[in-house]
């Protein structure tokens, strides 16, 4: 069976302010074949997102000179909780409205300052005129529309807390987080909205050459007649899904955590590909109705292995 991809591209992204590099900063993990087709990995940490979204624009190009399909993977949420849109009054198909949402209201400067935190109680007092759903922000960043801690129980009830993918990693006893929770351990809130405009960007420099999965192919297995037009193909990932055992180079140094998850989470989409067992991992669960099909289609997407 022919691989799907010749390289394997994963990004764990960051929300942080300020340039940082090593451990929790954004680390780019790289798996592809030499020219005797043997796998091996290569690892980038950059202290910044624009460096970030630089390197794998740059990444990407040097695939498409070759001729190479690459696997794209990014840690963020790439869609909300259902009816997101719809509370937000946004026209369109719900995932890319959001985008489009997003794009135009989230400013993310070159050194790593954005206004998250701003847009997340924009949100909330577009969908609710409350401090919710979104949740959680320093101190300093708290206001009428977005507090520190979580609201209290039951406010909001009628607006989901996770997406069906979130929800059946739950049942697998994995412990994802959502995506109203701004700050704190794991949190994934900033992450998103400041993800998805770098996605559009992406996108739009890579135009009908790339696609996302489930938005852009559907929640289906795919084969090599399916990727074969593109040049990358995006998908959500969770890193920590890959067991990752933290390497040790011929100096004694040992990889930082963050690095090693990236690096086992290219390895193993490139194992899979190579055992063709990633085809199956882009189809929807036996389990799932045409309704939920069509949820995670057009607004929430789900995370590639879940």
């Amino acid at each position: 069976m022919a691989r799907l991809f010749d390289a394997y591209i994963i990004a764990d992204w960051t929300a942080a302010e300020g340039k940082k590099l090593g451990e929790q900063t954004l680390w780019v993990g790289v798996a592809k074949r030499d020219v005797r087709f043997r796998l091996y990995t290569e690892t980038h940490n950059v202290a910044t997102r624009a460096e970030g979204e630089a390197l794998i624009a740059d990444l990407l190009a040097e695939h498409r000179k070759r001729g190479d399909r690459v696997l794209v993977g990014f840690d963020f949420d790439f869609g909300f909780p259902a009816g997101t849109a719809a509370r937000l009054k946004l026209d369109g198909r719900p995932w890319e409205a959001m985008g489009k949402f997003l794009a135009a209201n989230i400013v993310d400067k070159a050194d790593n300052t954005n206004n998250r935190y701003q847009v997340a109680a924009k949100m909330n007092r577009l969908m609710t005129d409350q401090p919710w759903p979104f949740w959680g922000a320093p101190a300093s960043q708290a206001q009428r529309w977005l507090t520190t801690t979580k609201p209290p129980e039951g406010a909001g009830a009628d607006i989901p807390e996770f997406r069906a993918t979130e929800l059946a990693a739950r049942k697998d006893k994995l412990p994802p987080k959502s995506v109203w929770q701004m700050h704190g351990a794991g949190a994934v809130g900033g992450l998103t909205l400041l993800g998805v405009p770098m996605l559009r960007r992406l996108l739009d420099k890579l135009g009908a050459s790339a696609a996302v999965w489930p938005f852009n192919t559907g929640w289906r297995e795919l084969t090599e007649a399916d990727v074969e037009p593109l040049s990358a193909l995006v998908v959500e990932v969770w890193p920590a899904l890959f067991d990752a055992k933290r390497k040790i180079n011929g100096e004694g140094v040992k990889e930082f955590k963050t690095q090693a998850q990236v690096r086992t989470a290219a390895e193993s989409l490139a194992q899979m590909d190579d055992a063709g067992t990633l085809q199956k991992a882009f189809a929807a669960p036996k389990t799932a109705d045409e309704a939920l099909i069509a949820q995670v289609e057009s607004e929430e997407g789900w995370i590639l292995g879940v």
